[in-house]
Formats: structure tokens, C-alpha cells, sequence
């Protein structure tokens, strides 16, 4: 089965349950959701979140919870050199871990951070300190934190497979670290997946190992290799293109690891059961903007 989705949202009163609904909506057997919004760190409490109900509807309709993938929020800073603040972010990020299991899923995504005082090692070490941290703070959960590679805006760190093993080899407990790869991001950091693929994978497969990948980003970009900017484009319409991500996709090798969509929705509508479809289909549809727009199926 292939396993594709894309995020969800988690608002409103049926919060959880809502998220897999959403999901189904889109025909997904996979789903990312954030545990509250993403720019800032108020939660709602879990009692008030319909986890039961939300599993139990999954539980009905087939969709494997080892399949929704959680996302920490981008505004915590595990280097931030205010020691305060990396402490609040252990803080929190820990309560994302109780938060991610009391959901049931395995897999919280983390961006690593970014070096504001510029010291790209120093950084490094204060992140996998916070994750060592984290991990001792919910030793008897089993949560993976999946360090996602990143498109190399600022100072951003884990923008080379390389920063991404460094970070992991100072990690004490190996079986709760795991890779998020972010098509996007590896492109726009300056690998060429458009046009090297199996070497850019090969690459990674030496520095980091493909089986520490846990979670797969699927995004085309609106930038060209190496422009480090981060913008998301919609599959087939951004410089990866169509036929490399659908490749991507269906490689074999990650045949059982969700692949999360994190496209932009079309003037104010979600993009993801056509861009599911059409990927299913392995057909690019190039009226795929106007059928968003048009409602058309």
C-alpha cells in the first residue's frame, strides 16, 4: 500500500478526530499534524482533544496509526546560545513528546535549529544535549524525534547530510533519533535530486544511512537547486518536478514510510486529494491549479 498524505489541520471542536477526517477526506493513508499551532507554544489540554475518538475512527476506517507523523513546532531553537531559552525549548518539546505519544503516534519532526551566534559545531552540540535531555525526560516513552533536513536559510542547521550524522552520533539512545527528508529542503540546500537522485540518495546512504530515514517531506520547489529559501511549490509545478518526485515515491526502498505532502493550498484551498490522486496515477495533470479552483475531480 502506498503510503501518502499530507498535513492536517487540528482546530476546532473535533480537534484529533477532526485530523483524521480531514485525511480520509483527502482518500490519505498517511497524515502530519501539528499538536497546536505552529508559530507559538499554547496547547489545548489533551482531555479536551478527542484522542479516543480519534483513534477509534481510525480504528474503523483502517488508517494505521504508525502512519500519522507529529510535527514540532518551527519556533523552538534547541542552540539558541540564551541558555534560558534552550532550556524552555527542552521544556516544551518535552511535553510535545508526552503530547505526541498520548496520541499514539511514533514520530515527532524537529527542524534542529539554527546557530544565531554562528557557531555551526557549538550548535550542533547543544542540540543533540537537548535531545539527550528530552529523551532521558521521557525515557519510558517510545517517541523517535526525526531531525528533518533543511534548505539552509540563515543559519539554519542540518542543511548537509553531514550536520544532520554529526547531530545523530551525539545522540545516546540511537533508537529514538530517526531522519525526516525533505525533498524541498535537500534540493534547495544544493543537492541536485532533479538530476542525480541515486547519488544524492547514495550520498546519503554513506553520511547518514537510508534506513534512519523514518519520515519523507514530498514537496517540489519554486527555487533552483541550491537557492536556499525554502519555498514549497505544488508536485509537478516547481524545479524537481513531476517524474522525479513521483520516483521519489515510489522508491522501494521507503515503500513503508509515510510520504507527508506539504504543498501550498491554491487561493486558500488544500491542493492534496488531487495532488494524491494524480500522484496515484502517476499522470501529471497541468490543469491541476484550475481543477482546485474550479472543484473539479
Amino acid at each position: 500500500m502506498l503510503l501518502l498524505g499530507s498535513h492536517v489541520g487540528l482546530s476546532g471542536s473535533e480537534m484529533y478526530l477532526g485530523s483524521i477526517k480531514e485525511a480520509l477526506g483527502y482518500e490519505a493513508t498517511a497524515m502530519m499534524v501539528y499538536t497546536g499551532a505552529p508559530q507559538n507554544t499554547i496547547r489545548k489540554p489533551l482531555e479536551s482533544m478527542k484522542i479516543e475518538e480519534a483513534l477509534a475512527y481510525m480504528k474503523e476506517h483502517d488508517f494505521d496509526i504508525k502512519n500519522v507523523v507529529v510535527h514540532a513546532p518551527y519556533i523552538i531553537n534547541l542552540c539558541n546560545p540564551d541558555a534560558e531559552k534552550r532550556a524552555f525549548a527542552i521544556e516544551f518539546l518535552t511535553k510535545e513528546i508526552i503530547r505526541t505519544a498520548a496520541m499514539g503516534a511514533n514520530q515527532i519532526v524537529l527542524h534542529p535549529g539554527s546557530a544565531v551566534g554562528g557557531d555551526r559545531e557549538e550548535a550542533v552540540r547543544w542540540i543533540a544535549e537537548g535531545i539527550n535531555q528530552i529523551n532521558e525526560n521521557t525515557k519510558d516513552l517510545s517517541v523517535r524525534i526525526a531531525l528533518e533536513t533543511m534548505a539552509g536559510k540563515g543559519n539554519e542547521i542540518g542543511r548537509t547530510f553531514e550536520e544532520i550524522r554529526a547531530i545523530i552520533d551525539l545522540v545516546q539512545n540511537q533508537e529514538r533519533v530517526s531522519v525526516c527528508f525533505d525533498t524541498c529542503h535537500v534540493s534547495d540546500s544544493g543537492y541536485d535530486l532533479k538530476n542525480d537522485y541515486q547519488n544524492v540518495m547514495k550520498h546519503f546512504d554513506e553520511v547518514v544511512g537510508l534506513n534512519r530515514i523514518s519520515v519523507i517531506h514530498v514537496n517540489d520547489s519554486k527555487n533552483e537547486m541550491g537557492a536556499r529559501k525554502d519555498r514549497h511549490e505544488n508536485i509537478g509545478f516547481g524545479y524537481l518536478g513531476f517524474d522525479r518526485l513521483v520516483t521519489i515515491i515510489y522508491d522501494e526502498r521507503f515503500v513503508n514510510i509515510p510520504k507527508i505532502l506539504e504543498t501550498p493550498y491554491v487561493e486558500e484551498l488544500p491542493p492534496y486529494y488531487h495532488e494524491i490522486k494524480m500522484i496515484k496515477n502517476k499522470t501529471f495533470v497541468p490543469s491541476l491549479k484550475e481543477d482546485i479552483k474550479n472543484n473539479i475531480e
